[in-house]
């Protein structure tokens, strides 16, 4: 009994779930339609629906109107009836104009009241059943209740179109001025329903001929405006997407003001910069490539460089006896920078390993191997106390100064005939980090070059230049975890290094 009790709730269930994804079925369906169709035959769609929808909102009001002056009409045929009855001695009308007159009013009973008295005017043939009584109200004094006497009308009316074609009617609307004067009729409702239908069926074809065109108007007018400028914006996002390296792909302007033409413009700027990036990154790759074959050669010859070098340790002259350490160390140097070049295949540097150290001996080295001081023309100025340490990497920071005291030599060295050009070091702690300052009193920097200041190929300020000196002092100076910046307010050059200590944990 259980399992059978069991069977029979597996089987509701099964049965729930089958009618569940049948119920859903048409819904997916509809779903999958829509997403299938492009964006013209969706507006199509949404533009004809919503003109429907506008019409039937005029349709229905318009019926009901109609049913109201119908109405009307008969009340008026009604009440010309009831005064040609006044015309007769005590209201009595002969049968056979009073069936002339019910005719010509398309009525079977008319009642009047006058002055609180209500008379049988035209009495019905015969017995008539009312199934149904309407007050044919005067227009209300307020807004709101105009609004809702409206919204009365439209419900009879559609009572009336889905009502039995068999109903008699009692109708009962006001004769004059005064409100008590009422006039009352009884009628068929089927003469009313077929005026309506007739009436309705003009309306309802007008309307769709109206919303055709109006769709068609309104489609033509949105493709025009919008959906053609989308999808030529498609269209080239599609075709730049094949070759974004291709500048006669790039979106193309209108000159038009208002969205369409700023997605426009900005899709085409971004193309550009786009288009641009890539075109230098294949040019960066190429040149790589170059460099790194460049670099092979070059190291071979400053490893025999090298080997000439150490002869000249024997050579007991004291002058070459006091360059020749220096000339060693710098080979040393070269030939460690072309090896690590080789490997640039990484993003960035090699992680610094870094030793406290005194600062002042790195900063004086930097000088000498930059031929500092000049006399006579760039003096060179150490501002620091002698037992500053700072915690870094010895070649990395040699590196980061190296190439800005290089770009202070060289802003110098641009100005003609300059006799006191000076290059400042100047360094001090500040807690756990150390702030270096390299100022000089060269050109300065231009504004547009400070825009572009620490971005490959696009900084330098010197014809030939490549921009990459900062750029790679940024890149060691961010290894430690430091920053690198230029210190605004001067009109010579004016850089900061902040080099903070290694944590404790």
């Amino acid at each position: 009994m259980h399992r059978a009790i069991l069977n029979n709730n597996g089987q509701h269930g099964n049965d729930s779930a089958a009618k569940s994804s049948a119920a859903g079925a048409p819904r997916r369906a509809i779903t999958r339609f829509w997403a299938r169709l492009g964006l013209p035959a969706k507006l199509l769609l949404l533009t004809a629906v919503f003109v429907l929808i506008a019409e039937t909102l005029i349709f229905l009001p318009s019926v009901a109107s109609y049913r109201m002056t119908w109405l009307q009409e008969r009340l008026t045929a009604a009440q010309l009836a009831a005064l040609a009855s006044d015309a007769f001695p005590g209201g009595q009308i002969p049968s056979g104009l009073r069936a002339d007159l019910l005719r010509t009013a398309e009525v079977r009973a008319i009642a009047s009241r006058r002055e609180n008295e209500r008379r049988l005017v035209l009495a019905p043939p015969d017995d008539v059943s009312i199934d149904y009584v309407y007050y044919l109200q005067r227009e209300p004094d307020s807004f709101w209740e105009g609004i809702g006497l409206k919204f009365k009308q439209v419900e009879d009316a559609i009572a009336t179109l889905f009502a039995n074609n068999d109903r008699t009617i009692r109708v009962v609307g006001h004769s004059g001025p005064d409100s008590n004067d009422l006039i009352e009729i009884v009628i068929p409702e089927r003469p009313l329903r077929a005026a309506m239908m007739r009436y309705g069926l003009n309306i309802l074809w007008l309307s769709i001929i109206l919303s055709l065109l109006t769709a068609a108007v309104v489609y033509f007018a949105l493709t025009w405006l919008f959906v053609k400028p989308l999808t030529r914006l498609t269209s080239n996002m599609l075709r730049f997407s094949e070759d974004p390296e291709d500048a006669s792909r790039i979106m193309p302007l209108t000159g038009r003001v208002d969205e369409i033409g700023v997605a426009e413009r900005e899709l085409a700027s971004m193309q550009r910069q786009l288009s641009g990036l890539l075109a230098q990154k294949t040019r960066l790759a190429q040149l790589g490539l170059a460099v790194s074959k460049i670099n092979h050669d070059l190291r071979n010859m400053l490893a025999n460089a090298q080997l000439i070098s150490d002869r000249l340790v024997d050579i007991p002259d004291p002058t070459v006896q006091r360059f020749v350490p220096k000339l060693i160390a710098t080979l040393d140097r070269a030939i460690t920078f072309c090896n690590a070049s080789l490997k640039f295949g990484r993003v960035t540097e090699e992680e610094p390993r870094r030793e406290l150290m005194l600062l002042k001996p790195l900063v004086e080295e930097v000088a000498d191997s930059q031929g500092l001081p000049r006399e006579g023309s760039i003096a060179f100025i150490a501002d620091m106390d002698d037992s500053l340490r700072v915690d870094a990497d010895h070649e990395h920071l040699f590196r980061a100064l190296s190439n800005i005291v290089r770009n202070a030599m060289q802003a110098i060295e641009s100005i003609e005939d300059k006799t006191d050009g000076e290059i400042r070091v100047a360094a001090h702690r500040e807690g756990r980090k150390v702030v270096i300052d390299v100022t000089d009193n060269g050109a300065g920097i231009p504004q547009k070059a400070r825009e572009n200041l620490f971005k490959a190929f696009q900084g330098s300020t010197k014809k030939g230049g490549t921009g990459l000196g900062l750029v790679i002092a940024a890149e060691l100076v961010q290894a430690h975890g430091g920053t690198l910046t230029l210190v605004d307010g001067s009109n010579a050059a004016h850089f900061r290094i902040e080099l903070p200590d290694r944590s404790p944990h």
